[in-house]
């Protein structure tokens, strides 16, 4: 099982460094940042992790990252560490979608136990909308015409009725459907049904 991932965004070098410790000691896989805005220049391609950033820091602070991460829709848990005296700032960034903050200086133990229940938490959604970006990627690739036959497809009409609906020969339509499913990476029309499902396309 591969390690779970902790980015650390704090931009007191002393700090960096004793989370890097505390944090790879307790089985993270831990990539440091000194600024929000070198974490954000990589974050697209990230793998999913936990982020443990500091309030206050030059440039972009902990709660303009809150705001530019909800904004792009990354769906990384955050855990806030804040100053003595900075509650209405931890509360600013938990309506942002930080799941929890830390007032330093805090417990080792507390901070490693909120990390691991951000994660258990956060994953199954965020594996979840990666499927659902995946499947959205997929469905761009298809041409005009292999949209309208995979739109039939879904609706449960034949070939015969697609063929008819957009006045071309059914075979013509057996052609699409074969692209639609290759493209789709479905291997059968239930599974394109599901996969269309996820992807909104269906109401339940």
């Amino acid at each position: 099982m591969s390690k779970a991932k902790v980015y650390v965004i704090d931009d007191d070098e002393a700090m960096r460094d004793s989370l890097s410790f505390l944090l790879e000691s307790a089985g993270f896989d831990v990539r440091l940042f000194e600024t929000a805005q070198s974490f954000l220049d990589v974050l697209p391609g990230l793998a999913f992790g936990c982020v443990v950033s500091d309030v206050r820091m030059p440039g972009i602070d902990g709660i303009e990252l809150l705001t530019r991460m909800k904004a792009g829709r990354f769906r990384f848990p955050i855990v806030i560490m804040t100053g003595h005296g900075d509650v209405p700032l931890a509360v600013e960034a938990m309506k942002l979608g930080a799941v929890d903050f830390l007032e330093k200086p805090f417990e080792d133990d507390r901070l490693i136990g909120m990390i691991e229940a951000a994660i258990r938490q956060a994953e199954p959604t965020a594996k979840s909308e990666t499927l659902a970006l995946d499947i959205a990627a997929r469905i761009a690739t298809l041409s005009p015409r292999e949209r309208q036959v995979m739109d039939g497809l879904i609706m449960g009409l034949s070939n015969k009725l697609i063929a008819r609906d957009y006045d071309i020969s059914p075979r013509t339509i057996e052609v699409y459907r074969a692209n639609v499913m290759t493209k789709m990476q479905a291997n059968s029309l239930s599974e394109l049904v599901r996969l269309a499902m996820r992807a909104g396309l269906l109401n339940d």
